[in-house]
């Protein structure tokens, strides 16, 4: 590893170069001198939508190559239905066996990845471990000051790319009064309370816990957020445009992503970007592939080694997971199963799924709308689908 740059001691970037008026509001961003910059960034804030290449009327919908997938596993048809299927790619070395979408839902249009963005963000920081940005060893206010005290600040970046910080932070996404739901409203995600912090910087400084990190697995949204604090103090660069540089643009995806941003102009790393399904298929390509896609180096051997090696199983004990998946655990914002398959996969809440399945050779990626945001019987379901998929493709192989 090289010696690691200074790190910054500003708080954090502000939103365009220049921003010496303060930083732009809803209340602000039309007036100048702001607009030079807001008028070509107005989906930083004003809710936006795309204005599609073609009508809705033309996109197709249906699948190719999944027939034989259907002479495989029968009922496939009716469990992709059931299971609010938006999307289903599935996708063998550099071959597409099957991409099949529900009718009005397209292969060129993006879709909302939830958690599966904490994937990505991982990632993320391991191409700066890699360049010797990031040392995972070290503490996190060491590269975010404003986090001295916080329930992040005095654990390792290590622990908190594995979800063992000892932070009070309640994920229920159904209770009004739980810290992901708080997040939401600070993310633009969900009407504001008066008494909520001004943005995602200033949420995560109001996290306290009992710094007894390292020893149990705590599934935390706002830890990724931390990380991707980390990421911008020490590129120099906003959230999505470092996400950019250093990931999406090297896997050779065919379409932009994108990503939400908070009132303060913070990406929403946890679970605010959205992409195409085929684009996501790349990023499961690039975990097969020991962090090469296409002949480029994207991160180093070493780092997706440690990710699909997974975590220490004795962390998640009694843990939701480990109930369908025994002996698993999380490693680098990565889910590793601990089977005999050695699958590993990204999840996002209401189904979004990129599950990777060396033996052969096989990504999938799901898009789903779930009624519910996540249920034990859900991933189960899902798992045992997967299975199916990935056994069918290596019988299609070995006949």
């Amino acid at each position: 590893m090289t010696d690691l740059l200074p790190v910054p001691t500003v708080a954090h970037l502000p939103r365009y170069d220049g921003a010496r008026l303060g930083e732009p509001t809803l209340d602000t961003w039309q007036l100048a001198p702001h607009n030079r910059w807001t008028f070509s960034h107005v989906d930083e804030f004003v809710p936006t939508v795309a204005i599609a290449r073609r009508p809705a009327t033309e996109i197709a919908s249906g699948t190719v190559g999944i027939e034989s997938l259907r002479a495989e596993i029968p009922g496939l048809d009716r469990r992709l239905a059931t299971s609010f299927t938006d999307a289903f790619v599935v996708v063998q070395g550099d071959v597409v066996l099957a991409d099949h979408y529900r009718e009005g839902f397209g292969p060129d249009e993006r879709h909302l990845l939830m958690s599966v963005s904490k994937s990505i963000c991982g990632l993320t920081v391991g191409t700066l471990v890699d360049a010797g940005l990031i040392d995972p060893a070290k503490r996190v206010d060491h590269y975010v000051e404003p986090l001295t005290g916080t329930a992040y600040g005095d654990a390792t970046v290590q622990q908190v790319l594995d979800m063992t910080v000892d932070v009070d932070y309640d994920e229920d996404y159904r209770n009004p009064a739980s810290h992901v739901q708080a997040q939401d409203r600070v993310a633009g995600w969900r009407t504001r309370h008066a008494d909520d912090p001004a943005d995602t910087y200033a949420f995560l400084t109001s996290l306290r816990g009992g710094g007894a990190h390292g020893r149990m697995f705590r599934y935390c949204s706002a830890g990724t957020d931390v990380l991707a604090w980390v990421i911008e103090n020490v590129s120099g660069r906003r959230y999505a445009d470092a996400v950019s540089e250093q990931l999406w643009s090297r896997l050779g995806c065919d379409d932009d992503a994108t990503i939400t941003v908070d009132a303060g102009g913070f990406g929403f790393a946890n679970g605010g970007i959205s992409c195409t399904a085929r684009d996501l298929a790349r990023l499961g390509r690039l975990m097969l592939g020991g962090g090469e896609l296409d002949g480029r180096r994207v991160v180093s051997a070493e780092w997706v080694r440690r990710t699909m090696a997974g975590g220490d199983p004795a962390a998640a004990a009694g843990s939701v997971f480990q109930r369908v998946h025994p002996g698993g655990s999380y490693r680098n914002q990565w889910w590793a199963t601990g089977n005999d398959r050695g699958n590993v996969y990204a999840i996002g809440i209401h189904g979004q799924y990129v599950w990777v399945d060396p033996p052969t050779d096989t990504v999938i990626v799901k898009f789903s709308s779930w009624p519910e945001p996540v249920t034990e019987e859900w991933n189960r379901l899902h798992a045992e689908l997967f299975r199916d998929v990935c056994e069918a493709v290596g019988t299609a192989v070995g006949s």
